[in-house]
């Protein structure tokens, strides 16, 4: 792979770019220091770019009970399972940077349970990661241990919808050999 691709996909970036999608680099750039990889592997194609951002922004950065910091906790725990490069480097950063605790992104690669998380947050990733490992046996058992634990049922749903997310995502970040941009490696060291 070439390193100025994202993938390992010949799949150039529209030329130009619309007009959104220009506005949409240039905050990422300007909040970022940078575009992230996984955005410009979509750039091929206005309408996958689109709707992928939405969906991201709405389970990432929308109205949810969950903080930002335990929906990033919740990727990089399912991405540790799937084995996903590209996003146990960039959410891991974000969970560094969120928490403020170089050692909680870390560990959250490596095995979230030996991070230093509540026995909220450790049911929350607990029901990820089987949701991850086996969907098929999930049961009303799976989803009591979280409501016994104070989630709301819309909770519950929240975290099953950034688990499924980060599944699929891993899962083309692989396929497609998507890189991390380099910078995440040094943020929130």
């Amino acid at each position: 792979m070439q390193d100025d691709m994202p993938t390992a996909l010949n799949l150039p970036m529209m030329d130009p770019l619309p007009e959104a999608t220009q506005k949409y680099f240039d905050i990422c750039q300007d909040k970022l220091g940078m575009v992230p990889n996984v955005l410009q592997a979509y750039a091929f194609d206005a309408e996958k770019l689109n709707s992928f951002t939405a969906l991201y922004n709405d389970l990432m950065l929308g109205n949810s009970a969950l903080t930002k910091l335990e929906r990033e906790m919740i990727a990089v725990a399912v991405s540790s399972v799937n084995k996903c490069f590209y996003c146990l480097v960039a959410h891991g950063a974000a969970a560094r940077s969120l928490s403020g605790d170089p050692a909680l992104g870390e560990a959250l690669v490596m095995n979230y349970k030996v991070a230093k998380i509540t026995d909220k947050q450790r049911a929350m990733l607990d029901f990820a990661v089987k949701m991850t490992k086996e969907s098929g046996s999930m049961e009303e058992a799976d989803r009591e241990a979280l409501r016994a634990q104070g989630f709301t049922d819309r909770d519950i749903w929240d975290i099953a919808s950034v688990a499924a997310f980060f599944n699929m995502t891993n899962r083309v970040a692989s396929a497609t050999d998507m890189r991390p941009n380099t910078e995440y490696h040094a943020q929130a060291r």
